[in-house]
C-alpha cells in the first residue's frame, strides 16, 4: 500500500511539470500569431507565477484545514481548467484569464506533496519525486512539436490537458490509499507553526533567498531556451526550437535520477554544491560563441543537470534545518520565493535580452547560481551559529 502511495505521488508531480513547460515551447510561435513582441511571454508567466505564489503561501493552512490528497485532486483539476482555456484562446487578452487557474493549480499542490515527502520519506524519495516533476516538464514540449508539426499550438495545450484528466482520474481512484498515513499527517499538520513566526527563524530569510535565485535561473531557462536558441542559432526548424525547450527539463530529470541513488550516501548539502559546480560548467558550455547549435544543446542538458539536485534537496533539508514544527511553513515560503523569483525574473530577462540581445541569457544565469550558493552557504552558517548557541 505504500509503495502504491508512493506511485501516485510520483504520478502527482509528472502532473506539476506538464504544464510548466508548455508556454516556452510554443511561445515562438504564438508571439507571431497573437502579433506580439517577444517580450509579453513574461507578462503571462509572471501572472501564472503570482497566483502560484497566493496559492503556496495558502498552502500551510490549507494543510492544517484539509489533507493532502484532496488538495492533489483540486489543484489538478484547476490546471486542466487552465490548460483548457489556454487552448481555445484566440486573443492575446485571454491566455491572462486562464493563467489564474493555471496558476492557483501549482502551488499549493507543490507545498503539500513537498511538505508530505518531506516529513515521510527519506532524500532519495524527494529527488526521484522532483525526477517526475521534470518527466511531465519533457513530455510537454514534445507534444508542444507534434502540435506544431500536424496541427497548431492550441492542440498541444489541449493534449496535455487530455494527459492531466488520466491522472486526475487515477488520483482520484487511489483516495483510500491515503488512510493510512493521515492521523499522522493531521497530527503534523496540528503542530505545525505559522508563516510570521516561522520568518523570525535564524537562516530562514537566507534560504529564501536563495530558493528565489535559484528559481530565477531555472524559470529563465524554463521560458527563454527556445528563444535563445531562435535568436543566436541559425537553419533550425520551428519544430526543432520547441522541442529543444525541453533540454533543460531532460537535465533536471536526469540529475533528479541520478541523486535519487546517491543522495542518501552524500546528503543534501553536498549534493546542492556538486550540483551547482556542474550547473555553472553548462553555462560555461552555453557561453561559447559557435555557430553550430550542439555544444549549446550540451550546455543546457549538463546546467539542467546540475540543478537538478538542488530544488529537492533545499525542500527535503527543512525539515532537519528548522525542526519540524516550521517545516510546513518553511516549504510554503520556500514555494512562494521560489514563484517570486519565477515571476519576475524570467520577465526582467524579456527586457533586457529586448534591448541588449538574447545572447546575454548565460551571464544571467551565472549570476543566480552564484547567488543561490552563496545564500545556501550563509544560511548553513547561521542555522551552524544558533545550534552552537542552543547547545551552549
Amino acid at each position: 500500500m505504500a509503495s502504491l502511495l508512493i506511485a501516485v505521488i510520483y504520478l502527482a508531480f509528472i502532473s506539476l511539470g506538464l504544464p510548466d513547460s508548455l508556454l516556452g515551447a510554443a511561445w515562438p510561435t504564438m508571439q507571431t500569431v497573437f502579433h506580439v513582441p517577444s517580450s509579453y511571454a513574461g507578462y503571462i508567466s509572471m501572472t501564472v507565477s503570482f497566483m502560484t505564489i497566493i496559492s503556496a503561501l495558502a498552502g500551510p493552512k490549507l494543510i492544517k484545514r484539509f489533507s493532502t490528497k484532496w488538495i492533489v485532486i483540486v489543484s489538478i483539476f484547476l490546471t486542466i481548467v487552465g490548460l483548457l482555456g489556454f487552448s481555445f484562446t484566440s486573443q492575446y487578452w485571454m491566455l491572462f484569464l486562464f493563467a489564474v487557474p493555471y496558476g492557483l493549480g501549482a502551488g499549493s499542490v507543490d507545498a503539500s506533496l513537498n511538505h508530505y515527502v518531506a516529513n515521510h520519506y527519506s532524500s532519495s524519495v524527494m529527488n526521484f519525486l522532483h525526477c517526475f516533476y521534470g518527466l511531465g516538464a519533457i513530455i510537454s514540449p514534445n507534444l508542444m512539436a507534434l502540435a506544431l508539426k500536424y496541427a497548431r499550438w492550441n492542440e498541444g495545450y489541449r493534449w496535455t490537458a487530455y494527459i492531466q484528466m488520466g491522472i486526475l482520474f487515477i488520483c482520484i481512484l487511489s483516495l483510500p490509499l491515503w488512510k493510512s498515513g493521515s492521523h499522522q499527517e493531521e497530527q503534523t499538520a496540528e503542530e505545525s507553526a505559522g508563516i510570521k513566526e516561522t520568518l523570525k527563524r535564524p537562516g530562514v530569510v537566507l534560504t529564501l533567498i536563495a530558493f528565489f535565485s535559484y528559481c530565477a535561473g531555472e524559470a529563465t531557462c524554463f521560458l527563454w531556451t527556445s528563444s535563445y536558441f531562435a535568436g543566436t542559432k541559425q537553419g533550425m526548424n520551428e519544430e526543432l526550437i520547441a522541442a529543444f525547450g525541453s533540454l533543460i527539463f531532460g537535465g533536471l530529470m536526469l540529475g533528479r535520477l541520478i541523486s535519487g541513488f546517491i543522495s542518501n550516501r552524500l546528503g543534501d548539502r553536498l549534493l546542492i554544491r556538486i550540483g551547482i559546480v556542474i550547473e555553472i560548467a553548462g553555462i560555461l558550455l552555453i557561453a561559447l560563441p559557435v555557430q553550430g547549435y550542439i555544444l549549446t544543446a550540451a550546455g543546457f542538458l549538463i546546467a539542467g543537470t546540475g540543478m537538478g539536485p538542488i530544488y529537492p534537496a533545499i525542500q527535503h533539508m527543512a525539515p532537519a534545518n528548522f525542526g519540524k514544527k516550521y517545516s510546513a511553513a518553511v516549504i510554503g515560503l520556500q514555494m512562494a520565493s521560489a514563484y517570486l523569483g519565477s515571476t519576475f525574473m524570467p520577465t526582467v530577462f524579456g527586457k533586457l535580452q529586448q534591448t541588449i540581445g538574447i545572447w546575454i541569457m548565460p551571464l544571467y544565469l551565472i549570476l543566480f547560481a552564484f547567488l543561490n550558493i552563496i545564500f545556501l552557504e550563509l544560511t548553513y552558517r547561521e542555522i551552524k551559529r544558533k545550534d552552537g548557541h542552543t547547545h551552549a
